[in-house]
């Protein structure tokens, strides 16, 4: 093992006052939601808005007079790079961040105010990375990997000791997996305090690297994810064997399942999480059986989700149940017929978000036409009811499928 619950505890004491001791929250409409007793630990509430400022800042702070002159890099598209410039500025550190060229604007700006070096180069992080290695060859800076660092794994590894500490309680904690350290950090907390305790991590099935290399699988991750922050294609070389010691499962979960629990954590949950923070939670929502009459924890590990993506998310939330619909309804194309259709949807108590005319391409007469409105009903049965009632009234309506690229279906 590269560390143990002493270095868990060094590490504790060494950031105590400088990164948050973050709430173990309950959240009575999610326990109803679920039927599952769970407790929150809010990493999203960190100053940098993540758990990540733990293992960088018990990182700088150990470094040499040497080292500290000369400064950090690390290569980061997100909540590490947040975090290694915050606390680099914090204990007065040159620091360079390596991002690559399609990071968003918005993160790339927030790391600058921290008065860090940022330097974009290449499509993906491992080319980002390559150059991060390269400057720090170069100028003898002191790499800060995101997980494969043991006092990065020990930083992590706080909040194990917090969550235990507020609710001993607990007999499962679900965290979510990237490369590993958030996870290695707290189960060797959690299994040295408590070791009948359970652990299970969770990943995106789109980058399944660390169930892979447990299962001696050649790597398949690649594509986009909602879940960026845990988006890692190979596994830490000193957080693999810690993993396999002490983790008892690994869930996986869709992209459908990760966006569902986004959506629920801030709609019925009232918490902002992003991707990678909720996957905790979702593995939970995705199956809540396996967790009944146990007390849970787990960890909403970043809140750092841009605010178009999370306005896409509730959205589609709601177009999948129900609550916001798509219908393509034929109407004459004549005075006071839309205005007929309008009034008849107003009726029957949907609520017209947008609506648009389709005259030049569908197969209809030429004196009539197809209006796609977009429609807020209270659920899915009462969007039933309104597509019913149309069609009552002598108006063609199709539901449109909220689930495919190209077809529609019917009501």
């Amino acid at each position: 093992m590269t560390i143990t619950l002493d270095d868990v505890r060094a590490a504790a004491e060494l950031i105590a006052g400088q990164a948050d001791a973050t709430p173990l929250v309950r959240v009575p409409t999610l326990a109803k939601l679920t039927g599952v007793d769970v407790r929150y630990k809010l990493e999203s509430l960190q100053p940098t808005g993540a758990f990540k400022v733990r293992g960088a800042l018990n990182k700088l702070s150990q470094l040499d007079a040497a080292q500290r002159a000369a400064g950090v890099i690390c290569c980061s598209a997100g909540n590490h790079a947040l975090a290694v410039a915050a606390h680099a500025e914090q204990l007065g550190l040159p620091a360079t961040i390596v991002m690559p060229v399609p990071t968003p604007f918005t993160k790339v700006e927030r790391t600058r105010r921290y008065g860090a070096e940022v330097v974009l180069y290449g499509a993906t992080l491992a080319e980002a990375n390559e150059r991060a290695d390269a400057f720090a060859a170069e100028r003898g800076l002191t790499f800060v990997h995101p997980c494969d660092d043991p006092l990065v794994i020990a930083g992590q590894g706080t909040i194990g000791l917090e969550m235990l500490a507020a609710a001993p309680e607990l007999d499962v904690l679900v965290v979510p997996i990237g490369g590993g350290g958030l996870i290695s950090g707290i189960a060797t907390a959690a299994k040295a305090l408590k070791p009948g305790i359970e652990i299970v991590g969770v990943e995106a099935a789109r980058y399944p690297s660390m169930s892979e290399a447990l299962a001696g699988k050649s790597p398949t991750s690649g594509g986009l994810t909602i879940a960026e922050g845990i988006a890692v294609k190979t596994p830490g070389r000193l957080t693999l064997p810690i993993v396999r010691e002490l983790i008892d499962d690994i869930v996986v979960l869709d992209e459908p399942a990760l966006e569902t629990a986004v959506h629920t954590l801030a709609e019925t949950g009232n918490l902002i999480a992003e991707g990678a923070g909720a996957a905790g939670f979702g593995a939970i929502l995705a199956d809540p059986g396996r967790f009944q009459g146990r007390v849970v924890g787990t960890v909403i590990c970043g809140g750092n989700i841009d605010a178009r993506l999370l306005t896409s998310v509730l959205l589609r939330g709601l177009a999948r149940s129900g609550r916001l619909i798509r219908l393509r309804v034929e109407i004459a194309d004549q005075p006071g017929a839309l205005g007929t259709l309008t009034g008849l949807i107003g009726a029957a108590g949907g609520n017209i978000v947008d609506l648009s005319h389709r005259r030049m391409f569908f197969d209809v007469p030429t004196k009539q036409t197809h209006v796609d409105v977009i429609v807020e009903t209270r659920n899915a049965e009462h969007g039933a009811e309104l597509a019913a009632r149309l069609k009552a009234a002598g108006f063609p309506t199709l539901r449109l499928s909220d689930r495919s690229l190209d077809g529609t279906v019917e009501d």
